[in-house]
């Protein structure tokens, strides 16, 4: 593992290999397969540097073809990779099938490297390096979900927290089938400890009971900013001082709804760290969304330049309400003036 000093976040969380038809007509019809990385963390990172924040991912791989095949990918994208490798352990694997009443996963990943992840992970000497030096450590219920040992890493990141004083981001990421059979003990204990929440308030009220804000708040503690998103298509973010701050969705023609949270994750932080105000970061996060929910992977292969993300969240608020994003690229009155920077 070779650490870059300059990360700003570290992401930690499992990466797997995704596949996916290459043909019309589903995983039973098609005899290609289409190969890319995902999972909730390796999404965030790989965005937070498309969006210009030095980052690094924290986890484990399989010593095989498709872990070098993740470490590659991410690392091609600019993403600092600091993963143990385990020579008996699998790199995790899902498929991914497409159909009219849309996608369904396949998720083979029992068992896998990452599943295995405890809080030794965290004393290797380049992740210690990055956890002191990270101004934000970004994970999820997943990976919360996925552990073996239950607890033990999230126990050990509580305290690193304590320790170098990072800022602790967490999506609820509620994944049902992690959990059957089993209380998420160290889940609630990582939103308690957590100084940034994401969650949908659909999935807050499946895995917490509560969706209200003043549930939420009374749940998690005083201390952390919630940012909670509707179906409405609308995020607002309750911060600790008890301002609220709504910021609606832009227009989007969906192609594919899966990762679209990780993208919203990504750019709410890069806000965050470009001292954005909550407004700004908000809509950063809807676009940095809307760009993954119109293509077909788990994450955006290519999001808008510097001076072009500018123009986008900081325009006015009809401007704002008058942009759309599709395959074909981002519509807005605000870009007539920057078309073609990127």
């Amino acid at each position: 593992m070779a650490t870059n000093v300059s990360d700003r976040v570290l992401c930690l969380g499992e990466a797997m290999v995704m596949l996916r038809p290459h043909e019309r007509g589903g995983l039973a019809q098609s005899d290609l397969l289409h190969r890319s990385v995902g999972g909730a963390e390796a999404n965030v990172a790989g965005a937070l540097v498309a969006l210009g924040i030095p980052t690094c991912w924290v986890s484990r791989l399989g010593r095989d073809p498709f872990g070098d095949f993740v470490e590659r990918d991410l690392g091609t994208r600019g993403v600092t990779v600091l993963a143990e490798r385990d020579d008996e352990r699998p790199t995790g694997v899902y498929l991914k099938d497409s159909g009219p009443a849309g996608s369904r996963m396949y998720y083979y990943r029992n068992g896998s490297a990452a599943a295995a992840m405890d809080a030794r992970l965290l004393d290797e000497p380049s992740v210690a390096t990055a956890l002191s030096d990270c101004d934000i450590v970004h994970t999820s219920g997943i990976t919360a979900g996925i552990l073996a040992s239950d607890g033990d890493l999230l126990e050990g990141l509580i305290t690193a927290r304590g320790s170098h004083g990072f800022t602790l981001s967490v999506d609820l990421n509620w994944r049902p089938a992690l959990w059957r059979g089993r209380e998420p003990h160290g889940l609630l204990a990582l939103l308690h400890a957590a100084d940034i929440v994401l969650l949908g308030a659909d999935e807050a009220e499946t895995a917490l009971g509560v969706s209200s804000p003043k549930a939420l708040r009374d749940l998690i503690g005083p201390r952390a900013r919630i940012v909670l998103k509707s179906d409405a298509h609308v995020a607002r973010e309750f911060a600790p001082d008890g301002t609220t701050t709504t910021v609606r969705a832009l227009r989007v023609e969906v192609v594919e709804p899966v990762g679209a949270g990780d993208g919203f994750a990504a750019g709410y932080l890069a806000g965050l760290l470009s001292g954005y105000d909550a407004v700004t970061r908000l809509r950063l996060g809807h676009l940095s969304a809307a760009c993954v929910l119109a293509e077909p992977g788990d994450h955006a292969r290519h999001l808008p330049g510097p001076t072009v993300r500018q123009a986008l969240v900081t325009a006015t608020d009809a401007d704002w309400e008058h942009t759309s994003v599709s395959s074909r690229g981002i519509d807005s009155p605000v870009l007539q003036a920057v078309r073609g920077t990127r």
